[in-house]
Parts: structure tokens; C-alpha cells; sequence
């Protein structure tokens, strides 16, 4: 929860230890950027599955929908969380924090595209 009221009030990340070299701060935001867009690609390739694969099943093709949108806004908000906690390891000179989501994400868009193309090859005959 104590991170949570981080996101939005950073002012109380910076009153925790000293301030990091700005080129690690700037390279943490670079990041953060970066998982940001590729939410945003999420979420912009569900909406085209739902307006442009007009060809698959309704149920499917909503399921395909939804499931690149919430991958999205878990991106979103993970990217958040991360350069918080990222932000205060620097803050307070501990190793970065290491995390599992990218490779997450990796598999589950695998699997989502498989599951895509499977769809695409067997409703086109």
C-alpha cells in the first residue's frame, strides 16, 4: 500500500534518502516511457482486433479483444510501479529491483498471437 500512495505523491520519494546521479533518474523515466508505449501498442491491437477481424467468431474475437487490453493496462500499470520502486533503490543506494514481468508478458503474447494465428488459418479455409 506504501507504494501505491508513492505513485501519486513524489514528493515522499524524495524526502527517502539521497538524491541518485540524474542520469539514472532520466534513464529510469526513458523506461518507464517505454513501457508506457508499448501499453499503449496493446491496447491500440486490441481495438483492431475488434473492429478489423471482422471474419472471427464474435466471442473470440472479443475474448482476443479484451485479452490485449488488459494486457495493456497491466503493462501501464506495472511500468508505475516499477519506476517507483526503482526510483527508490536508487534513492537509497540498494541493487535495482528485479522483475519477472517482462518475461510475463513475452509468454502471454505468444501465446496470444498463436492463439490469433490458429484462428485466422482455421476460420479461412
Amino acid at each position: 500500500m506504501r507504494d501505491l500512495r508513492l505513485w501519486f505523491s513524489p514528493a515522499r520519494l524524495l524526502a527517502e534518502g539521497e538524491n541518485p546521479d540524474y542520469r539514472f533518474s532520466l534513464a529510469n523515466e526513458r523506461t518507464f516511457l517505454a513501457w508506457l508505449r508499448t501499453a499503449l501498442a496493446l491496447v491500440g491491437a486490441g481495438l483492431a482486433v475488434d473492429q478489423f477481424l471482422s471474419g472471427l467468431h464474435p466471442g473470440l474475437r472479443t475474448a482476443v479483444a479484451l485479452t490485449a487490453i488488459g494486457l495493456g493496462t497491466v503493462c501501464a500499470l506495472r511500468a508505475v510501479h516499477h519506476w517507483v520502486r526503482c526510483e527508490r533503490a536508487m534513492r537509497r543506494g540498494e541493487p535495482l529491483p528485479v522483475t519477472r514481468f517482462p518475461a510475463l508478458l513475452a509468454v502471454l503474447l505468444f501465446a496470444l498471437s498463436c492463439a490469433v494465428v490458429v484462428t485466422v488459418v482455421v476460420s479461412n479455409p
